[in-house]
């Protein structure tokens, strides 16, 4: 009886890590993650700054996403093409845009509108697109 009871508990110890490891390759999606991290205002300029991380398997040469700042009262305030340049795989990159003559408390939200450009391999690709997951940690909501 002893016997069955030690080999029961080596058999489910011995197939815990398998099961997580299957697990995780479930839940693990390949996603081109952006953060809305920090907003900062420097001399009459909002500047946004955005944390991403390319968690695909494809490193990613350039990414350029139209970008709309709506105001605290959610009209647009302005549209602009937001240069992430490379995005290597799995490298947190923090990249930061100035938004000339608006106060960080006039803005209510940010959209990614698309990819402008994303650039594979030399070629454009739909990655940016396919894979985009959007966050924020501030108040400020950044969505797609």
């Amino acid at each position: 009886m002893l016997f069955c009871r030690l080999a029961f508990v080596l058999f489910v110890a011995s197939s815990l890590p398998f099961a997580a490891l299957a697990q995780s390759a479930e839940t693990a999606t390949p996603r081109l993650h952006l953060e809305l991290n920090n907003l900062q205002d420097i001399e009459g300029t909002c500047r946004l700054s955005f944390l991403a991380k390319n968690e695909t398997t494809t490193p990613i040469e350039k990414a350029v996403f139209e970008t709309v700042i709506f105001d605290a009262s959610g009209g647009v305030a302005s549209l602009s093409l937001f240069d992430f340049r490379d995005l290597p795989i799995d490298r947190a990159r923090v990249r930061q845009f100035d938004l000339p003559g608006r106060s960080c408390d006039s803005i209510g939200q940010a959209l990614i509108n698309g990819a402008n450009s994303c650039v594979v391999a030399g070629t454009e690709s739909a990655i940016c697109k396919d894979t985009l997951f959007l966050s924020s940690r501030l108040e400020i909501e950044l969505i797609g």
